[in-house]
């Protein structure tokens, strides 16, 4: 384990200011967690029944200990009596390993203290067994920022499906291609650097099979020098034309999954299937059109370039839209600039009911 940052607070301490204070260094290691993984980010830290900190541990990835046992492995016999102090409910299921909620009964504590309700519905009512176990639990400290840590695995829980975030660049006018076709290069290096950065932080990339024969994208994380860094997301091509053999997204470079539809829904069940919990949607105008028309797309990320083109591919195709008053307007939370570029995140804030009831 690394060396710890915090040390128990004084027993004097109230208990709600030591549980806060223990809650912010569970959270510090959450997040040394990896960011795109089937399983959502944890932090625990262990005291003995002096209250001294006496285990700690983070959740690296699925398959491996959870970060409840890790915790308690390193705290030993000295957590019998004690208190946890983790940043989501301990499980109350059996997966790749067994239910935390149980280690914690073993174990000895006396007290749980957690953040985040647990919105899996498979793993979730791990307070429940601990209070039936006699065990006391808190909940709700610090539950705003360990939800914020693992946004969009628990978006995937709630919502039964994975977050999609439509990422494009485009032209002051809306161009994303000029009229021959041509799109490289309409943001700069900064811009196009960023966009790796944030897709390394994505379960996958979607594309529809138009963009993978028109552009023969790799569709991988690279780094400055242009060659593959760290892990890669799933490639999937949505589409019913077949896409050359030799495409790049066909390559060794990261896996690659077809799916033979045109039905945005129908393609986010399969990616639920396989524990995708946040789509990063590239695809061309009629991709994006799909799912912005289908009401499944939950976050935007444009990258506007200062320039003209006057004709050429649009960012988005037709919406049906016919008047100003069907526009679908994004409510931005996010206006950054980045080289020469700007990068504006927003979400659609007008369902797209409204749109289709209004043809």
């Amino acid at each position: 384990m690394p060396d710890r940052e915090v040390n128990a607070p004084e027993q004097c301490a109230p208990e709600h200011e030591r549980d806060v204070a223990l809650m912010r260094r569970a959270l510090e290691l959450a997040a040394r967690g990896p960011l795109a993984d089937a399983n959502p980010r944890v932090g625990a830290v262990i005291l003995d029944r002096a209250g001294a900190v006496v285990g700690e541990g983070f959740h690296e990835g699925a398959g491996t200990p959870h970060a409840e046992v890790m915790a308690l492995r390193e705290a030993g016999e000295a957590a019998r009596g004690g208190t946890a102090v983790v940043t989501l409910e301990p499980c109350a299921h059996t997966g790749l390993t067994g239910p935390c909620s149980l280690a914690m009964i073993e174990a000895g504590v006396t007290r749980v203290v957690f953040a985040q309700t647990d919105p899996n519905p498979s793993a979730s009512g791990g307070a429940a067994v601990l209070e039936a176990a006699g065990i006391r639990t808190t909940s709700g400290v610090l539950a705003e920022e360990s939800t914020a840590l693992n946004e969009a695995w628990t978006f995937s829980m709630v919502h039964g499906r994975p977050k999609v975030t439509w990422k494009f660049a485009a032209t002051l006018d809306g161009r994303s291609a000029a009229a021959d076709g041509t799109s490289r290069w309409i943001t700069g290096a900064d811009a196009r650097a960023d966009v790796h950065r944030m897709r390394a932080h994505c379960d996958a990339i979607l594309v529809g099979t138009g963009t993978v024969i028109a552009d023969d994208p790799a569709l991988t994380v690279r780094g400055p020098d242009g060659t593959t860094s760290g892990r890669q997301p799933l490639r999937v091509v949505m589409g019913l034309r077949p896409i050359p053999e030799s495409a790049r997204v066909l390559d060794l470079a990261a896996p690659t999954l077809q799916l033979a539809t045109h039905d945005p829904s129908q393609a986010l069940k399969v990616l639920a299937e396989q524990e995708i919990h946040h789509v990063w949607l590239e695809g061309g105008p009629t991709v994006a059109a799909a799912f912005v028309e289908a009401g499944l797309v939950d976050e935007v990320i444009a990258y506007i370039a200062p320039a003209l083109l006057g004709s050429g591919t649009p960012a988005v195709g037709d919406l049906g839209i016919q008047t100003i008053d069907q526009v679908l307007r994004l409510t931005p939370h996010e206006v950054t600039t980045i080289g020469p570029d700007i990068r504006i995140r927003a979400t659609i804030a007008r369902s797209t009911t409204a749109c289709r009831e209004g043809r």
